[in-house]
């Protein structure tokens, strides 16, 4: 983190898209048939500290609610997720009704003039689906396939952006290599779906971490790091330039269909990883004088990386990039505003280096579930789920809302919001 009443005024394209970004599973509520429903569950049973989703954000009921806030805070664009554990509850039972809502909640969209980013799977998928080893095995395509034939006709007259997967692209292990060499295939034939239906431009959201060499002079740290962005980032741009799909312990895989399977890149970006090879697992702590705890757990997200941004979208000048996600969690909100003046900042840099960014969503709109804990909070809204749901904008959503009116960062704005260099309590 840096002064950010040093960071000069910059403004960006115009058309610019600004918006918010938000995952079903973790807003909706209720989705009991859904992976994570169980997985949940079943943690709890084996760790009371470990929180379930319940109603989470009450999404499902109140999307009229956070529309309409939507519009109050000036977004022209949202990203959310169409459950396909409420859709197909139970293997080939498809059920209209909850196609229906989805369709109502687009349309509202619609009507509100903001434009959609639909993701089709953000992690969770129908328990059955799971129990049958999900992404992981191929012959689970059939049961992939007859889901988007289901929906994609329904919901495509009010989509303007795809996202088949979420961050499918992260992991070290056997099993997460072959997960994510059969994810692609999955993303590949979703791409493919799509263009039947849609003429809509079609990604997946990728999580693009800077892998950061403990030792930047050292050449186990380095190879470490190359190899680590290699198996987690350069297997999809790679896959998706060329059509050769090529991770460790797997014979290379050339197929036509998988080439050009991204109309743009959707980038879900928040910070590095240290990564270091006097460790077998390859992890490293953040260095100390580098972390910021904002939040009274442990947690990944500690540190302000800026230059992470400008790093990780400066290789992606081969098409339109839209960040789908990149938010920071914290309890006092004024670590929020430093850190959304920072990375525009960097942002702002990567354009002018000629990367085509053309969209902003941050994440989250709400305070939401975040997979076990409702203690990271990343939203702009404010949740008060002990009386009723109760959303309140955060100073960091007002400050968000002039940068999308200007279409651009000023003091001026900063001024307004931030007297002075937030830090953590003790």
């Amino acid at each position: 983190m840096t002064d950010a009443f040093a960071i000069p005024d910059f403004t960006f394209p115009e058309g610019f898209l600004w918006g918010s970004a938000t995952a079903a599973h973790q807003v909706e509520g209720d989705n009991i048939h859904s992976s994570n429903w169980y997985n949940e569950q079943r943690d709890h049973k084996k760790d009371p500290t470990r929180e379930v989703s319940g109603k989470a954000c009450n999404h499902y009921q109140m999307y009229e609610e956070d529309i309409r806030l939507l519009q109050t805070l000036g977004h022209k664009a949202f990203r959310l997720g169409v459950e396909w554990a409420r859709i197909e509850p139970e293997e080939g039972h498809f059920v209209q009704p909850e196609a229906d809502h989805y369709i109502r909640e687009l349309s509202k969209l619609k009507e509100a003039g903001i434009r959609t980013f639909v993701t089709l799977v953000h992690f969770s998928v129908p328990q059955w689906f799971e129990e049958k080893g999900s992404f992981s095995e191929m012959d689970n395509l059939k049961y992939f396939e007859s889901y988007l034939n289901f929906i994609l006709p329904q919901i495509t007259p009010y989509v303007d952006f795809w996202l088949v997967l979420n961050e499918f692209n992260l992991g070290k292990a056997q099993k997460r290599l072959d997960f994510k060499f059969n994810s692609m295939l999955y993303h590949a034939r979703g791409y493919h779906l799509i263009k039947q239906y849609s003429n809509r431009p079609v990604s997946s959201a990728h999580a693009l971490v800077q892998y950061y060499a403990k030792r930047q002079n050292d050449p186990f740290d380095l190879a470490l790091q190359h190899y680590m962005d290699v198996i987690n980032h350069e297997f999809f741009f790679h896959a998706v330039r060329t059509g050769e799909l090529v991770l460790p312990h797997k014979d290379v895989y050339f197929n036509r269909e998988l080439k050009d399977t991204a109309d743009f890149w959707a980038v879900n970006l928040y910070t590095r990883e240290m990564v270091d090879a006097r460790h077998a697992d390859f992890s490293s702590p953040r260095y100390p004088f580098t972390r910021t705890q904002m939040i009274p757990m442990d947690f990944y997200l500690d540190e302000f990386f800026p230059e992470c941004m400008f790093h990780d979208l400066t290789r992606l000048k081969d098409r339109p990039v839209y960040i789908t996600e990149n938010g920071c969690c914290c309890d006092d909100d004024d670590f929020r505003i430093v850190y959304i003046a920072e990375y525009l900042c960097a942002m702002n840099e990567a354009i002018k280096d000629g990367v085509d960014v053309r969209g902003y969503l941050y994440w989250s709109l709400l305070d939401n579930w975040e997979w076990g804990s409702f203690i990271p909070r990343f939203g702009i809204v404010d949740v008060d789920r002990e009386h009723d749901f109760k959303r309140t904008p955060k100073k960091s959503a007002w400050f968000l809302k002039e940068i999308i009116e200007n279409n651009g960062f000023s003091q001026e704005i900063l001024h307004r919001y931030l007297k002075q260099m937030p830090r953590v309590s003790i």
